[in-house]
């Protein structure tokens, strides 16, 4: 279940306060490659065990979330940063 575009309006990273946007599918794509090659990590530490159905990243593309059945997992000890992958 897709997050509620006037939902998706009004959120934005619990850290930064930068808006979010929907990830798109081939950054999705290489994201859930990165995490079943084990080498995807949250912001604090832990490792990224289950493939993403669904994401949302801040504006400026450092900073990916989990939407889980449609709901934004806007927690900042999960967050995914992007700067451990390269050229995402």
């Amino acid at each position: 279940m897709p997050v509620d575009g006037k939902l998706l309006e009004i959120l934005c990273c619990p850290v930064s306060r930068t808006p979010l946007t929907r990830l798109e599918a081939s950054r999705l794509e290489r994201l859930n490659h990165e995490i079943g090659a084990g080498a995807a990590r949250y912001i604090g530490g832990e490792p990224v065990e289950v493939q993403l159905e669904e994401a949302l990243v801040t504006e400026d593309g450092k900073v990916i979330y989990e939407v889980s059945d449609g709901i934004p997992v806007l927690l900042e000890e999960r967050g995914i940063g992007t700067t451990q992958f390269q050229d995402f």
